[in-house]
């Protein structure tokens, strides 16, 4: 009986990371959630990390989700996974959620564009990249359009060590920020893809559905506490947003937390 309780408090959790970072960017709180006994698949997306791809290779958000894909696609039966977005990947998440609705237990947005459904999802990232706050907040990062001709160029962005030592890992050990500076990578934002900017692409009998906590990083200077407030409102009366303390600081918090 006790093996059984051990294995009930056991979760697959399913680690995306952010815009130019990878699989990498998790090692920390991998390894507190498997020495809490649960099991972690942190993934690299295509052109991120280890990957062998290049940013202009790849054609769609559609292939650029698809490792998170096929990872909740693959869980058994009897299995739900917990999947956990940061930054960037809410996106991914939400496609998730769409596409295998049955097979998550969890969605947890780290300071994350959480789509809403019936609606774009790139209208909250296009609110970030035209709010008032975006002419100045890039700093030394760079943009790019690279490959693929000139009908269907891909226009790439990569964050630069500034921006990352002022914004992004300011609370970073040092250590962090020169592993962060060494490993990121140029990426897609996928702006003009159709998954992206459908209308139809996420339902509320299916996204809508899935259970789903916002974590609000509130040092977070790449996209300020209030702004995560208002974008986790809009999605209605449903979506209770909590407080975890000290969760810009402490890794172990996420897996205390999310599942409560």
């Amino acid at each position: 009986m006790e093996e059984i309780s051990k294995r009930q408090h056991q979760h697959h959790f399913v680690l995306v990371h952010g815009l130019c970072h990878g699989a990498w960017c998790w090692y920390k709180v991998a390894t507190v959630l498997e020495s809490a006994g649960h099991r972690v698949t942190a993934l690299d997306l295509p052109a991120c990390g280890a990957s062998a791809v290049r940013a202009e290779e790849v054609r769609s958000f559609q292939e650029y989700s698809r490792p998170l894909l096929r990872v909740v696609a693959a869980a058994p039966p009897r299995e739900k996974v917990v999947l956990v977005g940061h930054s960037f990947g809410g996106h991914n998440l939400a496609l998730a959620m769409e596409a295998h609705l049955e097979k998550v237990a969890v969605a947890i947005f780290v300071s994350a564009p959480m789509p809403v459904a019936g609606w774009p999802m790139s209208a909250v990232l296009e609110q970030h990249l035209q709010g008032d706050s975006a002419s100045h907040s890039f700093l030394d990062c760079t943009f790019g359009i690279v490959g693929r001709g000139s009908e269907n160029p891909a226009e790439t962005f990569l964050v630069g060590p500034e921006w990352m030592s002022r914004r992004m890992y300011q609370l970073s050990p040092p250590e962090d920020l020169t592993l962060a500076r060494l490993l990121v990578r140029p990426a897609q934002m996928f702006l003009r893809d159709e998954v992206m900017t459908g209308e139809k692409v996420l339902m509320e009998g299916r996204y809508g559905v899935v259970s789903r906590v916002f974590v609000v990083a509130e040092e977070d200077k790449t996209w300020p506490a209030k702004e995560q407030r208002r974008m986790a409102a809009s999605y209605g009366p449903r979506m209770e947003v909590r407080a975890i303390r000290g969760a810009d600081r402490t890794i172990s918090s996420l897996a205390e937390h999310a599942l409560e």
